[in-house]
């Protein structure tokens, strides 16, 4: 507990002073940076169950996943009545993720059939990496096109509020009174009391925030408690990653939190959330 108190102690002053003061393309290769930490991690957890990624190729791909998120960032859509939109910023459409996307199924077609990967290793290699890209670079990638958007550090901080405050409210609940198990094959500690807790911090997240840029009370807080029920099934689902390689963390990268994949488990899930809603939330103040 003491370690991975310190380490938050240190690391949280550091990420939210970058997001919110940082420029959006450092924010984006930072971002890009633990996302593939992240894979690195998945795939020696892919590996210890018989499924070799092609990893540089995936992670070739999963750099260009941020860029065309960042640029896309710049997107800005302006309503006139009820057939005319006016957008602004829009990214060439060779730079989108439908692009990087084509680019990896054709190349990681190429590998295996052309590259010397037994045929055996090929569609493991495949699922393996496209479960990374997928599950992974694609969600993840939500906070380099957030943070660039109009009012996007706000939320970035945000979801990652959320999912700090709703961990830490978890972790106590769950302590304290936490009696029934919510999955016990994933993860044995975990209970519905915990879960619940961790859903409330998040609600006191979302009304903190709403008060603070003036917005829309039931916007924020509906926002909040959906984006942290999709961190929640963030963890869980990276728990059965673990059990299914027969390890309790993903890596030793961070003392007291596990590896890079651990300690962005429910990020991951919760980014995209906070992105889809970023749009009706925006329209609740300048």
């Amino acid at each position: 507990m003491l370690k991975r108190i310190a380490t938050a102690a240190i690391l949280i002053p550091i990420v939210v002073a970058v997001v919110y003061w940082g420029p959006s393309w450092l924010v984006a290769i930072l971002a890009a940076i633990v996302g593939l930490l992240a894979m690195f991690e998945f795939f020696k957890l892919t590996a210890q169950m018989g499924l070799r990624a092609f990893r540089v190729w995936t992670m070739i791909c999963t750099v260009g996943l941020f860029f065309v998120q960042w640029t896309s960032g710049t997107a800005d859509i302006h309503v006139f009545g009820s057939n005319a939109l006016l957008i602004q910023g829009l990214p060439s459409v060779y730079a989108s993720i439908e692009v990087v996307f084509l680019a990896f199924l054709f190349g990681a077609a190429l590998i295996g059939v052309l590259s010397k990967v037994a045929l055996a290793d090929v569609l493991p290699g495949i699922c393996a990496s496209a479960a990374a890209l997928v599950f992974i670079a694609l969600p993840f990638s939500y906070v380099a096109r957030m943070d660039r958007a109009r009012s996007g550090p706000v939320f970035v901080l945000f979801v990652l509020v959320i999912v700090w405050a709703g961990d830490t409210v978890a972790y106590f609940v769950g302590k304290s009174i936490g009696r029934a198990k919510m999955a016990p094959a994933l993860s044995p500690k975990k209970t519905w009391e915990g879960a619940a807790g961790n859903v409330l911090g998040s609600l006191v997240v979302g009304y903190c925030f709403a008060r603070w840029q003036n917005g829309d009370l039931t916007a924020w807080m509906a926002t909040a408690a959906l984006a942290n029920i999709a961190g929640q099934v963030g963890d869980l689902v990276e728990s059965a990653y673990k059990r299914g390689a027969g390890v309790k963390d993903s890596g030793a990268m961070l003392p007291g939190h596990g590896g890079m994949l651990d300690r962005i488990d429910s990020l991951i899930f919760a980014a995209p959330v906070v992105w889809l809603a970023a749009g009706w939330l925006l329209q609740s103040h300048p």
